[in-house]
């Protein structure tokens, strides 16, 4: 924002000041929306793309939001991503992990290894032990949101979605609980005494099931009262949603694990399925639109010139690990080649809940910033347009999206008879 009003003074120094965050907030709105719809329109790509790539103009322009995110970007990612996860958690079936154990092997050993193959991969160029730990657990969760929300639009259904919503969301899940017990150990300063870590993640992850369990409980009686599809219930449990989002942020609590056990539990305490209106209206959907405009607004050239070689580092470590798990164990959970090489290519995705987890991660441990921050950044930035892409090809190579209808010729209209042939 100040380089574009720095460019507007020197080209029109008499110009109208527009000092109101709302102007270009609106602004952002109505260029992700269009860009949305003209990707949808013209190409068949996810809309996301299309958010994500004014995101990227909004960034060279120089209005990003600027790291950790705070004020009025922190609030749209925190309600965009609370809507979301508490959206998959409660479509995603942890039954299933006891029928398939191979699965919940995948899971665990996507997850880990994958965070392990980028810590030793920057080491590996010489990046400090703590840089290189922080960027591992960050780099550990495939985007929920991204995965939820191209899968929604595309009307997905099949084997490979249903997995890519478990393993995001389980992934997101080992994520904050491991950047938990990453601040505790750092924060307990040597490596002997882990009771102060043990304890940061205990509090962190049964506080967060509690509120979890609190709101999954208020959003269960409304849904036996009240009728879902109704516009007032439906804001209602979106109203809900942002006020247990407000407890965990007052509370010193995880802002993602709350709606994501909330909706994990609301999903698994009973066999009722429960199907939610898309991103709970608009509403809803004008935040989740913002959401990824500010995510794909992340970055700056600058931020690209520093983290660029460890990024590239990091994304192909990060995506030969997970790749490599889920292809080797495909067999054994169950699925074809095919389908596990499908899956693969849905954990491609960086988005808006490592912007979270690094904002939390600056906070705690400012002097950090300068290196972990690019190279995170980087990363969001190089998979943030080519990782919805990734994931709507791979549910296409699953088999999982419907094939798309084919154009019929319009059948030739008979000439209009003129009056006077109608006489004769």
């Amino acid at each position: 924002m100040i380089h574009l009003q720095s460019w507007l003074a020197d080209f029109w120094p008499d110009a109208i000041r527009i000092p109101d965050p709302a102007f270009w907030a609106a602004l952002l709105l109505v260029a992700g929306a269009l860009a949305g719809e003209a990707i949808a329109r013209w190409s068949r790509l996810p809309r996301v793309v299309g958010y994500s790539a004014a995101g990227c103009l909004a960034a060279l322009a120089g209005l990003g939001p600027g790291m950790p995110l705070d004020g009025a970007a922190r609030l749209i990612v925190d309600v965009a991503l609370a809507l979301l996860l508490f959206e998959i958690g409660s479509r995603v079936r942890l039954r299933w992990l006891r029928h398939n154990p191979a699965l919940l092997l995948t899971s665990l050993a996507e997850s880990l290894l994958g965070a392990g193959a980028v810590y030793f991969a920057l080491r590996w160029i010489d990046l400090e032990p703590a840089v290189a730990a922080a960027c591992a657990v960050l780099a550990m969760p495939a985007s929920a949101a991204v995965a939820g929300r191209v899968a929604l639009e595309l009307g997905a259904q099949g084997q490979v979605t249903d997995r890519m919503i478990l393993l995001t969301a389980l992934n997101t899940l080992y994520a904050v609980l491991a950047l938990t017990l990453l601040e505790g150990w750092w924060n307990a300063g040597h490596a002997a005494d882990v009771t102060q870590s043990l304890g940061l993640l205990a509090r962190s992850f049964f506080g967060s099931l509690l509120l979890a369990a609190l709101l999954a409980g208020v959003v269960s009686i409304v849904a036996r009262r009240l009728d879902l599809r109704n516009e007032s219930s439906v804001l209602l449990v979106l109203g809900l949603v942002v006020l247990a989002l407000g407890g965990a942020r007052a509370a010193g609590l995880s802002t993602l694990l709350v709606p994501l056990l909330a909706g994990l539990l609301l999903g698994n305490v009973t066999d009722r399925p429960w199907v939610w209106p898309r991103h709970f209206g608009t509403a809803g959907g004008v935040v989740v639109l913002m959401m990824f405009v500010i995510v794909g607004a992340s970055w700056s050239p600058a931020v690209l010139a520093a983290g660029g070689l460890a990024a590239l580092v990091l994304v192909a470590a990060r995506s030969a690990a997970k790749g490599a798990v889920v292809l080797l164990l495909c067999r054994p959970a169950g699925a074809s080649l095919r389908q596990g090489l499908a899956l693969a290519v849905t954990l491609t995705p960086l988005s808006a809940t490592v912007l979270v987890m690094l904002s939390e991660l600056l906070r705690l441990r400012p002097a950090m910033a300068s290196d972990v921050a690019p190279i995170v950044l980087t990363a969001v930035a190089m998979l943030e347009l080519l990782g919805p892409i990734a994931v709507q090809a791979a549910l296409r190579l699953g088999g999982d999206l419907a094939p798309a209808p084919r154009s019929r010729k319009p059948a030739a209209r008979p000439l209009l008879r003129t009056s006077g042939e109608g006489a004769r």
